[in-house]
This record gives structure tokens, C-alpha cells and sequence, in this order.
């Protein structure tokens, strides 16, 4: 068949089979238009054939996207910046590009980390960087005392067994973070306030809500782990931000709404440089958040009597709050300081010298040791007597009687559950009572989210007259594409459908028919 190239302004007929693969047309491009592609170690240029305003993939075959004889297609000369370096996430799997001109390898260590906590969304103070060699990368060092160059790749660890709670986090799915919380009130603490600035950087509102339920505050900073603090005089500088400023960094207008409604005080919160969040608002451009915070700070406030302006109240406020810290603090009340200050018994980290915590191991690889010696030693020996005389022991073992079962109403069944679930309740308000305890004078009001209405389950379908084996058929050709494919055959359909829906040019049927043409495509290349 026939189809013509557009390129450069001109538009030049090829003669090529049905079955032509995107790759070798872009050969063919080459070769007739003479094109002369760079490729260096900051920008990559590269060729891409256009269809139905969607971009051609290189394994693709013409037939398989409905190119037939008489199509145009674009070609076009793309560049692409390459980035100076990537990080390899240990918690997503993902590899973060860092882009920009080889001035950023003489950047410190400490920055390098401020840029990879802004596109992770992760805190500075709940990971480390190394190189794949296992060399630490120290926040007072520069990038070039380790040598690294352009294209290096680096590595992001966390604290061993927090993997599954930053993932939580990081999807906002607050029963995945509440499982995961340690057993340690101090870490468990950090944990919290960790969890606290991902909602705000990322806007997960149900976890924003529920921790701050819990105790936590949006104008307290994240700090860093409970084995660092004995010289948090060295810590990052990030580690002094606070949820409302990462919140504002990050435009997540409802986060801020959230947070200023729980308490006033976070209008006047400052970061480490002595940044507001209006002011961080105004140098990231978000205007959303500065019309509202601009809005928020020239309000007035109206008490009995009497009606101040914002910044008058605020400043009320924050001598009130700093007035009732000291008396606590001198009346031996002030709860927080326990968890401020390392205890005898605790552990300390002393970077350089202690084995590093920081390999990403999960939940699972840290406490299964431990379980395993803890039950070996726990296991009573047999007495003596028992191994002389072997005619006392018995010859099978009895076997445990099991409770014998009762018949439930129907209308029982819902109160039972009921119990339950106040039982579950009352398990997770007693695992975080006593921090939700301390500054509960700071905590009075609180902001209800609306309820989160569970969708009914969806009948599913009934063939009557279905054999056995027919069904096993079916379930083993679906294990078997699940197998070759790497993804399940309704997660295939979804990328078809995916792909399909990039041809905007093209009406919504045709979209299907070449869905439905790569699927066909697909399924024979895996067999």
C-alpha cells in the first residue's frame, strides 16, 4: 500500500506492506530525507510518526492501528533533554530523573536532597541517599567529593519496616498506615507527623483528617527520627518545615483549608528561612493559595464584645500558646519533651560508625528473626522422667476438642458485628491515646470530613447450564496470559483502551477497533 510521509513541509509518497513496523519507517524517513540525528550526553533527538494525534510506537505494525493505503503521516525531529542523574526509589520501585546542566554536580548533598523530597513527596529526614555501591552520601559533603558524574544512577533507602508505611502514605490509604505504625510511641510519633506532611504534599484529605484527629499538628515541624535527635543541631534544614509550608509549596488548596480551620495559628506558622505560607504561596505562584490566605490574613475576627483583624488575634494567640508551654514545661506537664529528648536505653545512630538502618528492608524481613528465636527460646525441654519411661507415653495424641457451635439469628448477626467493630475501634483509640492526648488544649475543635459511603458490591453473573470444565478452560487460559503477559487480562484491556484513546483525531469506534486490534495483536505474540 501507499501512505505519505509529511516532513520538513514536504510530502513524499512510500510504497510499503500492510504489516511495516513504525521502527523500519522511521529507517525508511532516514535514508530519504537524509536526517541527521545528535546524540550527546545532555540532549537525545529522535524521530516520531504521528497518527490520528497520537504518537507511533516502534513496535507497532501499520495494520494494527487502521493505517491504510492513502494515510498521511507526520514525522517530525523531537529533542530530549537527558537528566543529569536519576535516583532509584526503594519504596515505589520508580527512578526519579534529576534534570538540569552539569552545574548541579557541584551542588551539595543536602540540596540534591531538598529537589528528590519535592518529586518523591517523602520528607528528607525518612531517607538516605547512596550510591549502587553501597557509598553514603552525607548531607555536608558535595556531590563531586564522591566522584559522581553525568548519567550516575543513586539510591533512595528508608528506615528497615518502613517500607509498607511510606507506600501507605504515599496512596493515602489510612488503614495500610495505621497497621504499619510502630510499636514505639516516640517512632510511632515521627510516623505520624511523616504521614501528616505526605497527605499535605500529595492531598490526601481522609489521612490529613484522621491524624489530625489524632493529635497531630500542621504547625509542628517533621524533625527526624528518634535515633538522630542528640544532634539535631545537624540535622537538614527541611526537617524544620512544617505540614501547612509543604502544603503551600505544593498548592494543595483543600490541605490548607484543612488545616487553617483546625487551627489559626498555622497562618503565622514560619519555616527554617522565616517564610510564612502566604510568602511560600507568592514564590511558588500558586494563586489559589495566595488569593486564600490573603483573603484569610486580611479577615477580621469576631469575639464577644470586641472584633480584632487577623494578624492582631494571631499574634494574641501565639503568646497565649508560648505563655502555657513554659508553665507546663516548668510544672513538669509538658508531655511532648519526652519525646524530644533520647532516654537511657535508646538507641543512638552515629553515622559512620553504627551498621546503617536505612536498606529498605520491609516489615516482614525485619520481625520474622526475631519471631523465630523468640519462639526457639520459649520452647519448654521435656522433663526427664518422660525419657526413662517410655511405656507412659501415649501411643496417639489426643486430639483438641473444639468448641461446640451455636446457630445465630439472621438478626443477631448485625449486632455481633456491631461489637466487633467498637471493639476494633477501641483497640486503635488505645494504641494512640496518649499521643492524642498531649497538646489536647491546642485541639478543641474539630473539622468533620463528610463520611465516605462504601459502594454496595456489584452482582456478578450467572451461566446456568455451564460445565466444570468449561470453567476450568477458562480459568486456565487466564492464569496462562496472566503468566506470559505480566498483567491480567482486564489490565490488558485497559492499556489497549489506553493506547486506542490517544488517536483524539480519530472517532470513538474507530478508537475501539484498534483497541481491539492490538489485543488480537498481542495475544498471538505471547503464544
Amino acid at each position: 500500500m501507499r501512505v505519505f510521509i509529511c516532513f520538513d513541509g514536504s510530502c513524499e509518497p512510500f510504497d510499503v506492506p500492510p504489516d511495516q513496523t513504525v521502527r523500519a519507517m522511521k529507517q525508511m524517513v532516514k535514508d530519504n530525507f537524509l536526517v541527521q540525528l545528535s546524540d550527546d550526553k545532555q540532549v537525545r533527538q529522535y524521530l516520531e510518526l504521528s497518527y490520528g494525534g497520537a504518537a507511533l510506537q516502534d513496535s507497532w505494525a501499520l495494520c494494527d492501528v487502521g493505517i491504510t493505503s492513502g494515510s498521511a503521516i507526520q514525522c517530525l525531529i523531537k529533542s530530549e533533554q537527558r537528566p543529569v542523574m536519576r535516583v532509584f526509589n526503594a519504596v515505589t520501585g520508580e527512578t526519579l530523573p534529576i534534570m538540569g546542566s552539569e552545574a548541579l554536580l557541584h551542588m551539595s548533598v543536602a540540596r540534591l536532597k531538598t529537589v528528590v523530597s519535592m518529586q518523591s513527596g517523602l520528607p528528607v529526614s525518612t531517607f538516605r541517599l547512596s550510591t549502587l555501591t553501597g557509598v553514603q552520601l552525607y548531607d555536608c559533603n558535595q556531590l563531586q567529593d564522591y566522584a559522581i558524574e553525568v548519567g550516575t544512577t543513586l539510591r533512595l533507602d528508608t528506615w528497615d519496616g518502613w517500607v509498607e508505611f511510606l507506600q501507605g502514605c504515599l496512596l493515602g490509604h489510612r488503614l495500610t498506615v495505621q497497621s504499619h505504625l510502630s510499636e514505639k510511641k516516640p517512632v510511632m510519633r515521627f510516623q505520624l507527623q511523616v504521614a501528616l506532611c505526605i497527605a499535605a504534599s500529595l492531598g490526601h484529605l481522609d489521612l490529613a483528617g484522621w491524624l489530625l484527629e489524632r493529635g497531630m499538628h500542621a504547625e509542628e515541624p517533621v524533625g527526624v527520627h528518634p535515633y538522630r535527635q542528640w544532634c539535631h543541631q545537624t540535622a537538614h534544614r527541611d526537617t524544620g518545615k512544617c505540614p501547612i509550608h509543604i502544603a503551600a509549596e505544593s498548592s494543595q488548596l483543600l490541605i490548607l483549608k484543612l488545616f487553617i480551620t483546625k487551627n489559626l495559628l498555622t497562618l503565622a506558622c514560619r519555616d527554617p528561612g522565616g517564610h510564612d505560607p502566604l510568602k511560600i504561596a507568592i514564590q511558588r505562584g500558586h494563586r489559589d493559595c495566595v488569593r486564600y490566605l490573603a483573603n484569610k490574613l486580611c479577615s477580621v475576627v469576631s469575639l464577644p464584645n470586641m472584633s480584632l483583624p487577623m494578624r492582631i488575634y494571631l499574634q494574641i494567640k501565639c503568646w497565649v500558646s508560648l505563655g502555657q508551654k513554659r508553665a507546663a514545661s516548668n510544672q513538669c506537664q509538658y508531655t511532648s519533651a519526652a519525646f524530644c529528648n533520647p532516654r537511657v536505653g535508646e538507641t543512638l545512630l552515629v553515622d559512620g560508625f553504627n551498621h546503617p538502618n536505612m536498606s529498605s528492608k520491609s516489615r516482614k524481613a525485619v520481625t520474622k528473626p526475631s519471631r523465630g528465636i523468640k519462639a526457639k527460646a520459649w520452647q519448654p525441654l521435656p522433663p526427664t522422667s518422660n525419657l526413662l519411661s517410655v511405656s507412659h507415653l501415649p501411643s496417639k495424641r489426643a486430639l483438641p476438642q473444639l468448641p461446640t457451635l451455636q446457630s445465630v439469628n439472621p438478626g443477631d448477626f448485625k449486632e455481633i458485628q456491631k461489637k466487633l467493630e467498637q471493639d476494633v475501634k477501641s483497640r486503635e483509640d488505645g494504641l494512640l491515646d496518649e499521643i492524642s492526648k498531649e497538646d489536647s488544649s491546642l485541639c478543641r475543635g474539630k473539622f468533620i470530613l463528610p463520611p465516605i459511603t462504601s459502594r454496595e458490591s456489584i452482582p456478578r453473573l450467572v451461566f446456568v447450564g455451564a460445565s466444570s470444565k468449561s470453567s476450568h478452560i477458562l480459568t486456565a487460559s487466564q492464569e496462562s496470559f496472566s503468566h506470559y503477559c505480566g498483567r491480567t487480562p482486564r489490565e490488558n484491556a485497559i492499556n489497549c483502551l489506553t493506547i486506542a484513546s490517544t488517536f483524539t483525531e480519530k472517532p470513538w469506534l474507530k478508537q475501539l477497533s484498534i483497541a481491539r486490534t492490538l489485543i488480537r495483536k498481542r495475544v498471538p505474540t505471547m503464544a
